[in-house]
């Protein structure tokens, strides 16, 4: 006996109706699987950091200086998520000027579970309580990175007074001028409001509403910078303020006489490798989404660290003889930081030659200038993060083009490729970088003698000779 349903089809109808109803009017969703590769990808951030970083940094100073290092760097990370929840996310990631967002979401008033953040798909969005958490994690690093500079010989109560401030005056505002902007979304819907607009005026006022979207961003961003995952807004800036502060703050005591070698090149082995895994979440987490820009990102940050590892090796070994663990592990981190702004921008054989490029060069840097000029940039912050970043934004806006593999730049408005410019695009990755190397430099140099003023920035002598872990902290690393 057959059983039929006449009522099937006017039930198909109906759902039909209502969704299309639904669809006209839905709002954007939040996909699981974006939502768990960021959680993931922002855990993967923290590891960089502590224990990556801390680790890495750690095992490069004088046994004496371990603890104070390590101090210096978890500190960071506590004090910054907390000025991040207050106000470091509104500042950064909120609409205000080209140079700094406002207070309309500071202590993340109006961010719940259920709020979201663009991606870079329209309709494609995360929690905003994820994104908060991984842009808390670069926010936490970056002035992490600065310590390795000034390391054992500044006074852990000037790094207490130094770390908020700098983070605020400086990290928030480059943060905001080079990666905020209104999201595809919103242009998108002006996009679609234009097209839709039906006389003269209903147009103009269309194409006004697209005009204010399209200026609701960063200056480096409408200087037409890109920066994938950091390059500027993490590597430049802390590099350079790095430099600053150990030009200021001066040379160790006994620098140039004294034996001043790694203590444990184990641990430093051991924070590059956390940071070479960390740093798979700090590249293809960028992405946002869990597609083919994120194995992209992924891919590129295998092939150009270790091209930059054994770029670097290998001119050393042709220079002095030998290769060096150092040297390797010096090189991964420099292939690290150069990959991070182009890391979804450029193809992966673009990303090896970007790799092979900043080994040498960050070799040259961190051995003949510095021996020039004289200055102690106790981990050579300055010319592994600062150059390195350098040479991967401007690097970035070669690789970016489509003929050499790369991915192109995405004009939302048209919702296709844009033409690839070469003169133009190297003209707005300039942008970026002197951006940040005035606003970084100048300020921190401002900031640091701001701490001096307020509780001198350098331990005395009798402190330092005797090391910072037994006179600041009343501890040794190892008691044995």
């Amino acid at each position: 006996m057959t059983f039929k349903r006449p009522y099937s089809a006017g039930l198909a109808a109906l759902a039909v109706g209502l969704f299309a109803a639904t669809a006209a009017y839905a709002e954007p969703t939040v996909n699981k699987g974006d939502n768990a590769w960021m959680l993931t990808s922002t855990v993967l951030v923290l590891l960089m950091t502590i224990p990556g970083l801390a680790l890495f940094y750690g095992g490069l100073v004088r046994s004496k200086n371990m603890l104070s290092v390590l101090m210096q760097v978890f500190y960071t990370v506590c004090i910054v998520v907390i000025l991040w929840a207050l106000y470091g996310y509104s500042l950064a990631f909120t609409g205000g000027s080209d140079f700094i967002g406002g207070f309309s979401k500071a202590f993340l008033i109006g961010v719940t579970p259920d709020s979201k953040a663009a991606t870079f798909s329209v309709d494609a969005n995360i929690a905003e309580l994820v994104y908060v958490c991984f842009q808390m994690t670069f926010a936490a690093i970056t002035p992490a990175l600065i310590v390795g500079a000034f390391a054992e010989r500044m006074k852990f109560s000037a790094v207490a007074l130094f770390i908020p401030l700098w983070v605020t005056l400086i990290y928030f505002p480059i943060a905001h001028m080079v990666w905020y902007w209104a999201g595809p979304d919103a242009i998108s819907d002006a996009v679609k409001a234009l097209a839709a607009a039906g006389d003269a005026a209903a147009k103009t006022a269309a194409q006004a509403k697209l005009d204010e979207v399209n200026a609701d961003a960063g200056w480096v961003f409408k200087k037409g910078a890109i920066d994938f995952a950091g390059g500027t807004v993490v590597h430049i800036n802390a590099g350079i303020a790095g430099l600053v502060g150990a030009l200021l703050i001066g040379k160790r005591t006994g620098y140039g006489k004294d034996l001043m070698a790694p203590h444990s090149l184990t641990m430093s082995m051991i924070g590059a490798s956390l940071l070479w895994v960390g740093w798979f979440g700090f590249n293809a987490g960028s992405n946002l989404e869990a597609n083919g820009g994120a194995a992209l990102a992924m891919t590129n940050s295998f092939v150009a660290t270790a091209a930059a590892a054994l770029s670097w090796m290998f001119a050393e070994w042709i220079i002095k003889g030998h290769p060096s663990v150092l040297g390797a592990i010096s090189g991964a981190v420099a292939g690290l930081v150069a990959v991070t702004p182009a890391a979804g921008y450029s193809g992966p054989m673009g990303a090896i030659v970007l790799g092979l490029v900043v080994g040498v060069v960050c070799l040259f840097f961190c051995t003949v200038i510095k021996n020039a000029l004289g200055y102690d940039d106790s981990l050579d912050v300055f010319g592994v993060h600062c150059i390195g970043g350098i040479v991967g934004a401007l690097g970035t806006g070669i690789l970016v083009n489509p003929a050499l593999g790369g991915a192109g730049i995405m004009d939302y408005t048209t919702g296709k490729i844009a033409d690839y410019d070469f003169a133009a695009q190297m003209v707005s990755q300039t942008w970026g970088v002197c951006t940040t190397l005035v606003w970084s430099g100048v300020g921190s140099a401002i900031l640091y003698k701001v701490v001096d003023v307020i509780v001198g920035l350098r331990a005395n002598i009798e402190t330092e000779r005797e090391g910072l872990d037994i006179t600041e902290h009343t501890e040794r690393a190892y008691n044995m």
